[in-house]
């Protein structure tokens, strides 16, 4: 694999909370974001996580000239057939908020009982060298729970209020920023994309 030519990487997100993740997990690299940049976000016309995060990496090294990281995630819940999945973001329309998306799923949940409430956080990263790259390194995970009937926790974003962590007893939005970083989907992701860059020299 080629090296990465750059000091720079850009990340490909407007997330404010992913952004936040992101920079302070890999904290020893140089991430702008695309909003730095005035890169606008590109429509995310895929239908898997993969394929999204790809559009979305691509375009940043498009318009930045630099290497992209890009973050495509999401909730996967099985009563509901996977959904809300890759428009977790936009689950209750495309100018909804996290909590016009929480009350939807919640809604949804309402007749699943306890013990069919499982779920899932998938995230999928991919970091292009440039727009046209044929290999780009591709890092996924996911982080398994379930979906409780009301939110708990005021930390975190999205639909961390409502997946329950069992072995820490308490909502994602109930853990410590540190210790999220340390369970979830994106922050094993980020380790697995981490491992992979270390094949690869960031260079001034």
């Amino acid at each position: 694999m080629s090296a990465i030519n750059s000091e720079k990487i850009v990340l490909a997100s407007n997330n404010q909370g992913k952004i936040k993740e992101i920079q302070s997990i890999l904290n020893q690299h140089t991430i702008i974001t695309q909003t730095d940049l005035g890169i606008h976000e590109v429509e995310e016309t895929g239908g898997t996580f993969i394929e999204n995060a790809i559009l979305k990496a691509r375009n940043a090294a498009l318009h930045s000239n630099l290497p992209a990281i890009s973050d495509d995630s999401g909730l996967v819940v099985d009563a509901l057939q996977g959904a809300p999945g890759i428009i977790s973001a936009r689950f209750a329309g495309n100018q909804a908020t996290d909590l016009d998306n929480l009350e939807l799923v919640l809604q949804k949940m309402q007749s699943i009982p306890e013990g069919q409430r499982q779920a899932r956080f998938i995230c999928v990263l991919v970091l292009m060298r440039h727009a046209n790259d044929p290999f780009p390194v591709i890092a996924q995970a996911s982080w398994e729970g379930s979906l409780l009937t009301k939110p708990q926790g005021t930390n975190g974003f999205g639909y961390d209020p409502i997946f329950w962590v069992a072995e820490e007893n308490c909502s994602s939005a109930e853990l410590s920023p540190l210790k999220k970083n340390q369970l979830s989907h994106r922050a094993q992701a980020l380790r697995s994309l981490e491992q992979q860059l270390m094949q690869f020299s960031v260079n001034s």
